[in-house]
């Protein structure tokens, strides 16, 4: 049996690196039951949102031969599913393992050595994920774009291993981290060359690679990073508090009618520099209740204006990365942004012009972590009536207290989105 047990688990193994985490085909009553996602943790052998006994159960289903294998079932990864993996299911469950092997966002199998006490995070979504979940002790460098982020200053100072663009390998080394955090589906092309180095460098250094700013895995990511950081309760905290946000914007948006929502026109950071499908961008405009006009297309692209004139969206949102919103209550530069929109005469005939809606947001409450908060905000102005008595300010200002736990006050100053919503 354990011959046969082997060569099922070699093909999961292989599905597994290929980012494949759907459960294993089966005709059984008793198969996992289909959830939101499944935690990518060798151990979650019934395939669902957590390590438990339920795990346990199935897994002893498995070694009786009354339930049908999974991909994760084999907990040790020595590719033979026996009681050795019951035994680190429950050291999971009582964190007490002494390693994990994971699934990244990457699609990556590997097996982490605990406790993780020092972390090198390149990226500050990374930085600002691990203090909601109460591991910010755990860094031990960050990135040199940490200094852009006014609630990240608590880590100005830290050692900087500089950008993806220009990695200082020789910091990193220094720092001798157990783990490195560098974006999946982001930078691919130098999260990969930093990944081949360090391995060249020092294979004992982990890489590991979470996005931490798209809505459609960043629950899973943050899950994960409590099962690495013995921070569970924790995680589970904070991904109460994002889940129902997210969840009362998206019951009511299920609710509109596809041709009831507006056609959007997304520009970053510069004029006529669009997002497509596969974006984070993509995914927060349609939680919030848009379409964008250019679905159609892939990742990030330069764009015609006459392709925009043709289109013709509704509304146009255009997002800005260099202000620095907390410490201020001046909205000249958004509003310099919004106007210059406003003023594009190829656009003239545009029903977004012609009717003044254009949006200007923060990219640090849409782009990043806290795009649960960009979101709300973008479902009030796309829907204003059926979005009135949402408080996106009120939600931001539990965020920073409770889970980033800093002591700023958006009643004294803040400036975040122009028009502001209240105005449109």
């Amino acid at each position: 049996m354990h011959r046969a047990l082997r060569f099922t688990l070699v093909l999961l193994i292989v599905a597994c690196s290929a980012g494949v985490f759907s459960s294993v085909a089966g005709e059984k009553s008793n198969d996992p039951v289909p959830q939101k996602y499944s935690l990518g943790i060798f151990g979650n052998a019934n395939m669902d949102e957590d390590v438990d006994e339920e795990d346990i159960a199935y897994l002893q289903g498995i070694i009786n031969g009354t339930n049908e294998p999974t991909k994760l079932a084999d907990a040790n990864n020595d590719s033979i599913i026996d009681e050795t993996d019951v035994s680190q299911i429950e050291k999971i469950i009582e964190g007490s393992e002494t390693e994990l092997t994971i699934i990244d966002s990457a699609g990556r199998v590997l097996t982490v050595k605990l406790p993780v006490d020092r972390v090198v995070a390149f990226n500050n979504h990374q930085v600002e994920t691990m203090r909601s979940i109460k591991a910010e002790d755990k860094i031990v460098g960050v990135g040199s774009d940490i200094k852009n982020d006014e609630i990240l200053s608590e880590f100005y100072e830290y050692p900087n291993v500089e950008s993806t663009k220009n990695p200082n390998y020789e910091e990193i080394l220094k720092l001798n981290p157990q783990v490195v955090f560098l974006f999946a589906t982001f930078s691919i092309t130098e999260g990969d060359a930093i990944q081949d180095h360090l391995k060249q460098l020092n294979p004992d250094i982990k890489v590991i690679r979470i996005d931490t700013f798209k809505p459609e895995s960043y629950v899973e990511e943050t899950k994960m990073l409590g099962y690495l950081f013995n921070k569970i309760d924790e995680s589970e905290q904070f991904i109460v508090f994002y889940e129902s946000w997210m969840n009362s914007i998206k019951e009511r948006v299920d609710q509109i009618a596809e041709d009831d929502k507006p056609w959007i026109y997304y520009e970053s950071r510069t004029p006529y520099y669009s997002a497509g499908n596969g974006t984070g961008h993509q995914q927060k405009i349609e939680l919030a209740g848009g379409r964008n006009i250019f679905s159609d297309q892939e990742n990030y692209f330069d764009v015609d204006p006459e392709s925009v004139i043709k289109l013709d969206p509704e509304i146009i949102v255009r997002l800005d990365a260099d202000i620095k919103g907390y410490n201020t209550s001046e909205t000249k530069r958004l509003r310099e942004i919004h106007d210059e929109i406003l003023n594009r005469s190829e656009l003239a005939n545009v029903r977004a012009i012609k009717n003044n809606a254009v949006i200007v947001i923060d990219n640090h409450i849409l782009g990043n972590v806290r795009h649960f908060i960009g979101i709300g905000y973008l479902a009030k102005l796309f829907h204003p009536e059926m979005f009135k008595d949402l408080d996106p300010k009120a939600v931001h200002q539990e965020y920073l207290a409770r889970f980033q736990r800093l002591d700023y006050d958006l009643d004294d100053q803040g400036v975040f989105i122009y028009p502001p919503s209240e105005e449109k």
